[in-house]
């Protein structure tokens, strides 16, 4: 879809993977596969798009999740993080208790584009101690080169445009 959410972005629309069973069942699979046999304690996603494919990583991984939320939306104490997007600025936040020491983690989310989301929930979940397994994603623009954002942190796509 070009220029949304502004002129310039082309908008890849996972809407429709996402009411189809048997496409969702897949795409999850091929994001969890890859990390079937490392140890991973807390699957983490980011609001929104990442809870959706983060909570159904975890499950079929046997482990629990965490969400990265915008500013506001947790009740407990909360670190925070900000970040340039593609189109704009924002700001996450996480508990401050939600990780700790020793923890592996994997993180999730929908989109891997200028890398800026991404690398501030790196931020958060390292600030907190815990180590990052890798990443992983059902979309990677290459062309935009987000992975150098991120650093030695492995990156797996599921799709690469």
């Amino acid at each position: 879809m070009p220029d949304f959410p502004k002129p310039g972005i082309v908008f890849k629309d996972i809407t429709p993977l996402l009411a189809d069973p048997a496409g969702l069942a897949m795409a999850v699979e091929v994001m969890a596969n890859p990390y079937r046999n490392e140890r991973v304690d807390l699957v983490v996603g980011a609001e929104s798009r990442g809870f959706i494919f983060g909570t159904a990583i975890a499950q079929s991984l046997s482990c629990g999740f965490v969400p990265i939320r915008k500013p506001g939306k947790l009740p407990g104490r909360t670190v925070r993080a900000s970040y340039d997007l593609e189109y704009g600025s924002d700001v996450l936040e996480v508990h401050a208790d939600a990780l700790s020491s020793g923890q592996r983690v994997l993180m999730v989310d929908d989109l891997l584009a200028t890398g800026g989301t991404m690398a501030a929930c790196i931020e958060l979940v390292r600030g907190l101690g815990a180590e990052i397994a890798a990443t992983a994603f059902l979309i990677e623009l290459a062309f935009l080169n987000g992975r150098r954002k991120l650093g030695d942190v492995p990156v797996h796509a599921a799709i690469t445009y």
